[in-house]
């Protein structure tokens, strides 16, 4: 059934007088008749008994007057469902966040995505950068926020930011009273971190930069940023943790201490399969290159995290 012709009719229903009907939809009388009489040989019946004041509704013609209604009415609200899932106004979005990186830039962006996309139904998780890149590849994730280097895994990543690597060291340790700590000072101390599957490119990066003469002497494993805290308060060890991170728990008991340059850092990313991305995830993708700011060169710069000195 042409949606027009009921569009036409539903018009001409309201009116009962082709004049004004055809006036009202801005064609022809003539092309109105010929369009009704197309309908009526649709339907296979008359919906309308013509007379010299204008016309009124058969019995049919209520009814398809009534049904057109409906119809219309939903095919509107389906058209604007599209046309919202089409500028990624509408959908879900499954996105998955890193347990080290909550805060600072991932919250700034989320809520500008929030905002901007109101009608896009966000499902968040957390999960570590190897558990999140699982998900990625098996399709139960649009997006995940993760810590490279990764491996070679076909995914696509947008960097979103870059933050100064601290150490943390129990608050009555020496090396709470040091401005600043070199590599050499803590080369031999021993190390609370979690375990490596969690994210190996991040594990590797932050070994390679604090401890390049042969790796952290790990005494612990923790599962998260704050269990590694409350071990580092509890005197166990000390604790490479990503600044954000560590001054958003704020443990009692621990200090966080910069590193003599080089400056150790981490970056944070959004990763993606490139194939699949939903109207949804390209307005996320939109918001994140709209956020990054020009470099020197002229090109699109990511938005670095400014850190503040911590002693």
């Amino acid at each position: 059934m042409d949606l027009r012709r009921l569009r036409y009719f539903l018009v001409l229903a309201e009116e009962l007088n082709f004049t004004r009907a055809a006036h009202r939809l801005h064609i022809a009388q003539p092309a109105l008749s010929q369009q009704i009489r197309a309908l009526e040989r649709d339907i296979g019946t008359t919906l309308l008994e013509r007379n010299s004041r204008g016309c009124r509704l058969t019995a049919v013609g209520e009814v398809v007057a009534r049904e057109a209604g409906e119809l219309l009415a939903r095919a509107d609200a389906a058209r604007e469902r599209i046309r919202a899932a089409v500028g990624g106004r509408q959908g879900q979005l499954r996105l998955a966040l890193t347990r080290s990186a909550r805060g600072g830039p991932v919250d700034a962006l989320l809520t500008a995505f929030r905002t901007l996309h109101p009608d896009v139904d966000l499902v968040v998780r957390t999960g570590w950068t190897a558990h999140n890149i699982t998900e990625l590849l098996a399709g139960r994730l649009d997006a995940a926020f993760v810590r490279p280097p990764l491996d070679d895994v076909g995914l696509e990543c947008r960097h979103i930011a870059r933050e100064e690597l601290l150490v943390a060291v129990p608050a009555d340790h020496p090396l709470a009273r040091e401005r600043r700590v070199t590599r050499g000072r803590i080369a031999a101390e021993p190390v609370i971190l979690w375990p490596r599957e969690n994210a190996p490119g991040m594990h590797d990066l932050i070994s390679r930069q604090l401890w390049p003469d042969g790796g952290p002497r790990i005494v612990r494993e923790e599962p998260d940023d704050e269990q590694l805290l409350l071990s580092v308060a509890a005197g166990a060890g000390i604790a490479p943790v990503p600044e954000g991170r560590a001054r958003a728990l704020r443990i009692p008991g621990v200090r966080l201490k910069r590193v003599t340059a080089p400056m150790p850092t981490v970056a944070l990313a959004l990763a993606h399969q490139a194939a699949s991305a939903t109207p949804a995830l390209r307005g996320l993708l939109s918001l994140v290159d709209a956020l990054a700011g020009p470099s020197a060169d002229g090109r699109r710069r990511p938005p670095d995290q400014h850190v503040h000195d911590p002693a």
